[in-house]
């Protein structure tokens, strides 16, 4: 990854004139660094995902045990499927997966961009999201290194997506939250392309090519406010109720619930 400034000088400037400068610009590579097309069926490659496993509720209350089960996670007709599932697991009465590339596939910036249909109903919380990979930052965990939303989406309200970024200076549990959302039909009918463009000064979400937030990095901001200087990985996941999820129920007669992903691509930033 290459970035540069560009500068130019005014023709015939004045001595007390100051030399005009343009902004920072960026763009992405046209091909992928990094991609699964998730072409060979069977379980999701393990050499760029792993799972994230467990029934303890995930910070949020969630009501469902990740597993590695192919029943939970595979790949068929092109798709990667990850399934949530009505049944005794764990501590817990639903089965899903959470996978992530940590480890497998860290990145700094770029163009991330997920081709996928979400589930539908009451209490499904699906989400294409990014971590960082590492503790660098305050209390070496969760919000101080940054949480990056491309996708989450909650059941009870169908038809909005949205999209947000978590910091220790923005963050829910503080109520200084910076996000947004959007409507858009058919969100569980038919695939939509979600994307994160990530440059050193901004996060913009985009679906289906259309930008609905975007935050900005501040002159001001430390690490509190901009953590997004680090390696982040991707996750995607199928929770089920939770404190978002959750706040209007779940409704048992719709499992199995699942999240089709088409493709997973990401583009790496390049000089200008």
């Amino acid at each position: 990854m290459f970035i540069t400034a560009i500068s130019t000088v005014a023709g015939c400037a004045q001595p007390s004139e100051k030399p005009k400068t343009t902004a920072q610009q960026y763009e992405f590579a046209p091909t992928p660094s990094w991609q699964d097309e998730f072409n060979t069926p069977g379980k999701p490659d393990p050499a760029k995902w792993s799972y994230d496993l467990g029934d303890h509720g995930w910070g949020n209350n969630e009501l469902e045990n990740y597993t590695e089960k192919i029943e939970n996670a595979k790949v068929e007709n092109g798709n990667l499927v990850i399934t949530a599932i009505k049944e005794p697991s764990g501590k817990q009465q639903y089965s899903s997966a959470r996978l992530v590339s940590k480890g497998k596939a860290d990145f700094t910036y770029g163009k991330f961009e997920i081709r996928a249909k979400l589930p539908k109903g009451r209490g499904t919380w699906p989400a294409i999201w990014m971590l960082a990979s590492g503790n660098s930052y305050g209390n070496k965990g969760w919000p101080d290194n940054g949480e990056i939303d491309i996708m989450e989406h909650v059941g009870f309200d169908q038809d909005r997506l949205h999209g947000n970024i978590h910091t220790k200076a923005f963050n829910h549990a503080i109520k200084t939250n910076k996000g947004n959302n959007v409507i858009v039909k058919g969100l569980s009918e038919d695939f939509h392309v979600y994307t994160c463009e990530w440059t050193p000064e901004t996060v913009k979400i985009l679906v289906d090519g259309n930008a609905y937030f975007t935050f900005q990095k501040e002159a001001t901001y430390q690490w509190p406010e901009w953590p997004f200087d680090k390696p982040f990985h991707l996750i995607l996941n199928v929770a089920v109720g939770g404190n978002w999820g959750g706040q209007k129920g779940v409704d048992d007669s719709i499992f199995p619930q699942k999240m089709e992903v088409d493709y997973v691509r990401v583009y790496p930033l390049v000089t200008k």
